[in-house]
């Protein structure tokens, strides 16, 4: 079966980054692998990834292999300074299940938007008070470097089809 629209597929790849500065490519890093213990499942059509992601992965077959470079204007574009914003400190508190040291600078907090959905927000600097947050992607303004292989490719259930995402892949974000 190739890759559709509504169709379950697995991936295997690694991500690797790098950022363009000055006219100078910085070196790819590893961000990420997906092996074949941990693939990536999602739903095509539904994968919450930059669209350029899925058009490159468009009817494939289990077992093929791809390898592709989605420039930061098509993945998760720039960073947004609207997204960067001072929150009071007290909103951070041990009763809402942060630990002091979770908020030091440059740590990723685990946080959750109005909808629900597992986000993160880069700690840039304690104010006292308050404490400067970046909500921005932690990927915006990197291209993406993927290589991989479709390990799965199925049909979903309407059950996954209702949810909008695949059973058993818990836990991941992306």
């Amino acid at each position: 079966m190739e890759i559709v629209k509504n169709a379950v597929v697995g991936l295997t790849y690694e991500l690797k980054v790098s950022k363009e500065e000055n006219e100078i490519e910085s070196v790819p890093f590893s961000v990420e692998i997906r092996d074949n213990e941990d693939p990536f499942y999602f739903i095509f059509g539904f994968s919450g990834l930059p669209e350029k992601f899925e058009e490159l992965l468009a009817g494939k077959s289990q077992g093929e292999s791809f390898n592709f470079t989605i420039s930061a204007q098509d993945a998760y574009g720039e960073p947004d300074d609207e997204m960067i914003m001072a929150l009071p400190k007290a909103q951070f508190s041990a009763e809402a299940g942060f630990e002091p040291e979770m908020l030091e600078e440059g740590n990723f907090l685990p946080l959750v938007d109005e909808n629900g959905y597992p986000m993160q927000a880069k700690v840039l600097k304690d104010l006292g008070e308050e404490i400067l947050l970046d909500f921005n992607h932690p990927l915006v303004g990197f291209d993406l470097h993927f290589d991989g292989e479709v390990f799965e490719v199925r049909e979903a259930t309407p059950e996954e089809l209702d949810h909008g995402h695949v059973h058993g892949d818990h836990g991941h974000q992306h």
